[in-house]
C-alpha cells in the first residue's frame, strides 16, 4: 500500500470511529435519556443514558472544573495529537495491526474529547454485567479505546514471544 493509501486508511478508520460514537451517543441522548434502562438478554445486557464528568468509571468527577478542563481536554487532547502524528510519521513501518490500534485508540479518543469540549461531559450509555461481574457505563468510543489498547498489548505480545529465542 502507498504512503497516500495509508494515510487514507487511518483518517478513514478515525472518521468511521468518530462518527459511530457521536451517532450512537446522539441517539443514547435522544431515546434513553431520563427513561428506565432498557433490559436485554435477562439485564446482562443494558442500554440506559448517564453523563460523566470525569474519566474511567467516574474518576475525576469531583475535581474543580478548571483542572478537569487540563486533564481531559488540554492533556487529552495533546496526546491524541501526538498518536495521530505518530502513527501518520511512521506509516511505512508500522504493522497493520499497529496501525489499526493506533486508529481504534485515536478514533475513540476524539470521540470523547469531542464530548468534553462540545458539552463539558461524556454521554455513555453501555452497560454489562453478569451476576456480581459489571462493568461502568461505557458508550462507543471507550470500546474503540479499549479494542485498540487490547490489540495493541496482545500485539506486542505476540512479538515479543516471536522474537524470543527457543531453548
Amino acid at each position: 500500500m502507498t504512503r497516500a493509501g495509508r494515510a487514507a486508511w487511518v483518517l478513514c478508520l478515525l472518521l468511521a470511529c468518530v462518527g459511530c460514537d457521536q451517532v450512537t451517543k446522539a441517539l443514547a441522548a435522544e431515546h434513553l435519556a431520563g427513561r428506565p434502562p432498557v433490559l436485554l438478554l435477562g439485564g446482562t445486557f443494558r442500554l440506559l443514558y448517564a453523563e460523566n464528568t470525569g474519566a474511567f468509571l467516574s474518576l475525576g468527577s469531583g475535581l474543580p472544573e478548571w483542572l478537569r478542563l487540563w486533564i481531559f481536554v488540554v492533556v487529552t487532547g495533546a496526546v491524541l495529537v501526538l498518536l495521530l502524528l505518530y502513527a501518520l510519521a511512521h506509516r511505512d513501518t508500522l504493522r497493520p495491526w499497529e496501525m489499526l490500534a493506533l486508529a481504534l485508540v485515536v478514533g475513540g479518543g476524539i470521540g470523547n474529547l469531542l464530548d468534553r469540549i462540545f458539552l463539558g461531559l461524556v454521554r455513555d450509555f453501555l452497560f454489562l454485567g453478569v451476576g456480581r461481574l459489571r462493568t461502568g457505563v461505557f458508550n462507543v468510543a471507550d470500546m474503540a479505546i479499549t479494542g485498540g489498547a487490547l490489540l495493541m498489548l496482545f500485539g506486542m505480545r505476540r512479538g515479543r514471544s516471536a522474537s524470543s529465542p527457543q531453548a
